[in-house]
């Protein structure tokens, strides 16, 4: 995509979205960054009470002053060349993933190469996480449990589901341990800590218990567990990646279990 030719300008809302993108006050450009992007360019910087809004307010004045977006897609362009990532190739992921999410409303993307290029619109969110073709997006819009996401998102920026699963899978015994202290793992600490035992009550328990239905549901929740880990962190852990791939669609299944246990954990009752 070149910008010799004028584009039609982009509504305020898609602006401000793509300058909270690359101006996010924890992983964004930083205002140095910022300065040296809009000189580039040729864009007169702006004043704002913050990052966002600085780069924001420059990119809307510049598009009314042109009546084009040529200032916003050059901007984005120069601000994802990925010689400026050589050194963090998963912030180059982020971004980009990121900025397809916005961008996806006005036909466009920001491809591997960092450059701009014709993409399919979208006018819904869904259409968006749909077409932006980001399993982060996909996460997101699931609202996947941050304790899942905290194990395995440098996974999932480079792509590595296989790992992913794996690290995912962790969070769950980690989660038991930094619950009751307990030092084992697999199938143990999930009878160490989710079985009824000899005192009839579970350390951990999702429930009150007081019912055959709440004790069938108990031991479910721990079979699960034990499951999970046979499934997916015991085979990764030991089979080589060739021999137990992990596709994209399996991977977001997985997650989303273990946002439900990650949830069920959240209001457990936890026994001294």
């Amino acid at each position: 995509m070149t910008t010799s030719n004028k584009y039609t300008p982009w509504p305020h809302a898609t602006v401000t979205a793509v300058a909270d993108v690359l101006a996010d006050t924890n992983e964004g450009l930083t205002g140095g960054e910022i300065g040296e992007l809009l000189a580039l360019i040729g864009v007169a910087d702006a004043d704002g009470s913050s990052k966002r809004k600085r780069l924001g307010q420059a990119l809307l004045v510049r598009q009314a002053r042109d009546q084009a977006s040529n200032c916003v897609i050059r901007f984005i362009a120069e601000a994802m060349s990925p010689v400026r990532y050589r050194q963090r190739p998963d912030v180059f992921s982020r971004r980009r993933d990121d900025l397809n999410e916005v961008l996806v409303h006005v036909g466009l993307r920001v491809n591997d190469e960092g450059r701009m290029a014709r993409g399919p619109a979208a006018s819904t969110l869904d259409q968006a996480a749909q077409h932006a073709n980001s399993l982060r997006a996909e996460l997101r819009r699931r609202g996947t449990h941050p304790q899942v996401l905290a194990y395995c998102t440098k996974e999932i920026l480079t792509k590595n589901a296989f790992h992913a699963s794996l690290e995912a899978t962790k969070s769950v015994y980690d989660r038991l341990r930094q619950l009751t202290g307990e030092q084992s793992d697999g199938s143990r600490l999930v009878d160490d800590v989710l079985a009824f035992g000899s005192t009839g009550t579970p350390r951990v328990a999702i429930n009150t218990g007081t019912t055959t239905t709440e004790r069938d549901e108990q031991k479910g929740f721990a079979n699960l567990l034990k499951g999970l880990g046979s499934m997916y962190r015991n085979p990764t852990a030991h089979d080589p990646r060739l021999h137990r791939p992990v596709t994209d669609d399996e991977l977001l299944e997985l997650l989303t279990t273990l946002s439900m246990v990650h949830r069920r954990l959240d209001h457990a009752r936890v026994k001294p």
